[in-house]
């Protein structure tokens, strides 16, 4: 690593020279690589190898789980899809590589123009890289569908990172979280690519192959808006994540996982997580309570929360340090916010099924005003001990 970092030092070019997005991908790979060698001068700063890019480092490992099965999960749905040739049945290799095709492009067009774009506003704006898309960049492609068109993806990244991050001041100014808002817009500007039952699962035949017969690419959302409740996977299934939906988002167990370690790092925060979860229950609970002839409102509290990207959500982007709520009470409330809003949505809107995205965007929205509240009120009840004293 000494070598490399000696390679490097070489390799910097002036800040001010006549290529300045040269020192800008310079300096975001350098201190990528290695924590930066410079001190605060002021003397009450400690300095600690843990900084932000280190931060996000640990968030991607997190996210690594859904990441490997997403890709396993894509080409198990491709195959479960589609007849075998001369009833040559299709391997876990075959599945792998099927999903690696169909998952790693996705990943590349995020990065490529979204790091793309941070080059050029560091440039322009002569600082350093910021760290930010590093974790968004591998958000986006596990909360889209497998199928989306890449020039779609490609995009709603640029409209995600120009107007949902970069017009506020960049990484720590953003109002809302950068991934959701790439899903948000492609919802909206594209939603027969991100609505349906076909658009989940790669159906792309080669000659000779044929779908199976009363094949659905319908999520598990689908099937319980549409009334088939019972066609809906079953607890176990939806935990597994052997199921069509986004590319990371299906599998409860790789998402607890990620969710183990954002937790024992201390990076994410557990009062989030908790009061989200237990908001989404709360309000299944309530929607048991009046479900009457509505297969949907009858499920069970705890498939609720199994089902569709609630815990994806919860884990990976509800706790988004910047987006969300930075006092303790302000995040029970910002949770129980968001996991009410969630199935609320679901259920409430039949044209919605899959209402984590639009609730997290509202908690974002919320998150300042519940933050000032709670901190009015410590005022107060400060002001009033010292009156009595």
């Amino acid at each position: 690593m000494k070598a490399l970092e000696q390679i490097m030092q070489k390799m910097k070019p002036k800040s001010d020279g006549k290529f300045p997005i040269a020192h800008a991908v310079w300096d975001g790979t350098y201190t990528f690589l290695f924590v930066p060698g410079h001190t605060n001068k002021n003397g009450v700063h400690i300095r600690d190898s843990v900084d932000l890019k280190r931060t996000m480092v640990i968030v991607i490992l997190a996210l690594i789980p859904c990441l490997l099965f997403g890709i396993f999960n894509v080409g198990h749905q491709h195959y479960l899809a589609i007849n075998p040739i001369d009833g040559v049945p299709f391997t876990f290799l075959d599945k792998i590589i099927f999903g690696l095709i169909k998952v790693l492009p996705l990943i590349i067009i995020s990065y490529g123009v979204g790091l793309g774009i941070e080059f050029v506003f560091a440039a322009i704006n002569k600082h350093a890289i910021q760290e930010g898309f590093l974790v968004s960049g591998m958000l986006i492609p596990l909360i889209v569908p497998v199928d989306i068109p890449w020039a779609m993806l490609a995009v709603a990244t640029a409209f995600a990172v120009v107007l949902g991050k970069e017009v506020f001041g960049g990484t720590g100014m953003n109002v809302l979280n950068v991934a959701l808002v790439t899903r948000a817009f492609l919802f909206f500007a594209y939603p027969t690519k991100m609505s349906g039952d076909q658009v989940w699962t790669n159906t792309s035949l080669e000659e000779g192959q044929t779908l199976v017969d009363n094949y659905s690419g319908a999520t598990a959302l689908g099937n319980a808006v549409e009334g088939g409740a019972d066609a809906i996977p079953s607890i176990m299934e939806s935990i597994i994540g052997t199921i069509p939906g986004s590319v990371g988002e299906t599998s409860v167990i790789a998402i607890g996982l990620g969710a183990l370690l954002l937790l024992i790092t201390g990076i994410g925060s557990w009062r989030i997580m908790l009061s989200t979860f237990v908001g989404g229950y709360l309000m299944a609970v309530v929607f048991n309570l009046a479900a009457g002839d509505n297969l949907f409102m009858q499920l069970t509290p705890l498939h609720q929360l199994v089902i569709g990207g609630f815990a994806f959500g919860a884990v990976f982007m509800a706790t988004d340090p910047v987006t969300g709520t930075q006092t303790n009470s302000g995040k029970w409330v910002y949770g129980l916010v968001i996991g009410i809003l969630a199935i609320l949505i679901r259920v409430a809107n039949p044209a919605y099924p899959e209402g984590m995205m639009l609730a997290i965007l509202i908690g974002n929205v919320c998150a300042p005003l519940i933050d000032h509240v709670v901190i009015q009120s410590n005022i107060k009840k400060r002001l009033k001990r010292v009156k009595t004293a």
